[in-house]
């Protein structure tokens, strides 16, 4: 086994960065200096214990990930550090959970709705699909002039190919995943 200061910077380094996060971003999030960061993931520093549950803490992730050895091809997506696009003053938020990868030809999301908010999509390019699952509330989905309900813990698969329009018409907030799949 590598030496543990070695594998400790080699998980930090990957974890940061498959968050997207910058070594001053995850400096904020840990309050562990910039510099300090940077010596670990080079295996330049062996830091202490305390100085280890500061980072396992900011990131939000166990003690022992930092340490154990890497699982391949896994990404933890922490919802905490991503930054959510919005529209409508705030009231449709999508948060980009995976963005579109060539490999895989989807992408991921969470959207968030606020009680009356419409949103117009228009159509994707051809053959595109959309799979949404509702996990809160009740969405109305609207495609080709015909309204689709779809309840919490419900699942609709739909041609994106052509404009559609997400609706909250309740008085509670409404959360979806939904995957978009485009054809190669």
């Amino acid at each position: 086994m590598e030496k543990i200061h070695i594998k400790l910077g080699q998980n930090l380094q990957r974890i940061r960065k498959s968050r997207g996060l910058s070594l001053d971003r995850t400096a904020e999030l840990t309050g562990v200096s910039k510099a300090m960061l940077g010596q670990i993931e080079r295996g330049e520093s062996n830091p202490t214990v305390t100085t280890l549950w500061k980072i396992a803490k900011g990131l939000r992730l166990s003690f022992s990930s930092l340490i154990e050895e890497e699982v391949p091809n896994v990404s933890i997506i922490s919802s905490a550090d991503i930054l959510p696009v919005t529209e409508d003053e705030g009231r449709y938020q999508v948060y980009p959970l995976f963005p579109f990868n060539q490999e895989t030809q989807f992408e991921i999301y969470t959207i968030f709705m606020l009680p009356g908010c419409k949103h117009h999509s228009e159509a994707h390019t051809a053959g595109v699909q959309e799979y949404i699952t509702v996990t809160e509330g009740t969405l109305t989905l609207t495609v080709q002039g015909a309204d689709y309900t779809v309840h919490e813990g419900n699942a609709i698969r739909f041609a994106a190919d052509m404009p559609h329009t997400y609706t909250n018409e309740s008085e509670s907030p409404v959360r979806l995943h939904v995957v978009i799949y485009y054809p190669a």
